[in-house]
């Protein structure tokens, strides 16, 4: 391995008591693959798959905490439960078999969550405000100070498990405007309480969230936030202007105990504040301001952005990664989550590390709709 992107991308990378092996991240992404919210015996091997071909940390799918409506499908997997958490240590064991290291990310939807939706349809769709992403009001139920504290709870007691069953760190979900991050936009936190009221104000939940896990897990057991402007089907969102508001957003979530940011763009090399800066994407802008280890994430070895609806909207050419190595030989961040590439391709690391470049699998509507 002497080549420029095995130089940069083997590198060890020390997170809290986790030694990851490599600077190459397994984004997460929402597959529908576990009947009744269990991760089977095809989802250990889907995630050792790609641990065994280099993978160093793979981020899980999103796995809903135990709160009436934290999910949207049955076939969505759930953090909480025997069978469930069984299926989870499954899966835990197979990627350490390989070497790899992984974190569960924790998933609560909130206002996103359509009316009678499974596992618990007769659960409300609920969120800061009850106000959905597109400003109509009304759309769900405004959490009460007591919903608040119960999901507050989920969220830690499902750290605590994840500790338990082995994995070797969290990821909670701040990002696309699910429910920490609905409390974070002020289009969809309209409250008047503490939860609620200017930028540094509604980073209250998120901090409340953070600051419970931490009570729950070991000291040095890693923690990482993933956060982002854009929500769903509205990229235009913005929670920070500029680097200032940033800071203002994320240094009480750095406070709270968040070990590591993973900053969502949907373009890695996209500036996200030109003015100021006009080299720094998010990542980099989040390490800034913050001082932690950043993960980036955004078309990574794709010539083609994600779209809107769903993974398989589009298909997606191999592309360079010249300029990320650039950028990761310049400090701007410390990993990088690659999402699409590594469903089309599960020896992506692989052959990115060992400069087969010319064997990478293009991304395909097919290699979204399994489980290989």
């Amino acid at each position: 391995m002497s080549t420029r992107a095995a130089q940069l991308l083997s590198r060890p990378f020390e997170l809290g008591s986790t030694t990851l092996p490599n600077r190459i991240v397994m984004a997460p992404m929402t597959r529908m693959f576990s009947p009744g919210g269990i991760p089977g015996d095809d989802v250990a091997v889907y995630y050792a798959r790609r641990a065994a071909a280099g993978t160093g940390l793979i981020i899980t799918e999103g796995t809903t905490v135990d709160h009436p409506s934290a999910g949207f499908s049955d076939d969505v997997p759930r953090f909480h439960g025997e069978e469930q958490l069984a299926g989870w240590a499954r899966v835990v064991e197979a990627v350490h078999a390989q070497g790899g290291t992984i974190m569960p990310q924790l998933w609560h939807v909130g206002i996103q969550r359509p009316a009678g939706a499974p596992p618990v349809p007769e659960a409300p769709s609920t969120g800061p405000s009850g106000i959905a992403l597109d400003g109509t009001a009304g759309a769900g139920e405004t959490m009460s100070l007591a919903d608040i504290d119960d999901v507050i709870r989920a969220f830690a007691e499902a750290a605590e498990a994840a500790e338990r069953i082995g994995f070797d760190g969290v990821e909670l979900h701040g990002a696309h405007g699910y429910l920490i991050d609905q409390f974070l936009w002020e289009r969809t936190n309209r409250r008047t309480d503490a939860y609620g009221g200017d930028r540094v104000s509604r980073t209250k939940f998120a901090a409340d969230v953070v600051a419970a896990v931490r009570e729950k897990v070991s000291r040095d057991f890693p923690v990482v936030l993933r956060f982002s402007q854009w929500k769903a089907d509205n990229y235009d969102a913005r929670l920070a202007d500029n680097p200032g508001e940033l800071e203002e957003v994320l240094t009480p979530l750095a406070e709270a105990g968040v070990d590591a940011f993973h900053a969502s763009g949907r373009r890695y090399w996209e500036p996200e504040f030109p003015e100021a800066d006009p080299s720094l994407n998010i990542a980099g802008w989040a390490k800034k301001v913050t001082g932690k280890p950043v993960i980036t994430v955004g078309s990574v070895g794709l010539n083609k952005v994600f779209e809107p609806g769903s993974l398989n909207a589009s298909s997606a050419s191999v592309t360079s990664i010249d300029e990320l190595l650039d950028r990761l030989e310049q400090d701007e961040f410390d990993l990088v989550a690659v999402g699409r590439a590594l469903l089309a391709d599960p020896e992506w690391a692989e052959k990115v590390l060992n400069d087969r470049l010319d064997e990478l699998v293009p991304f395909s509507k097919a290699a979204a709709e399994k489980l290989h």
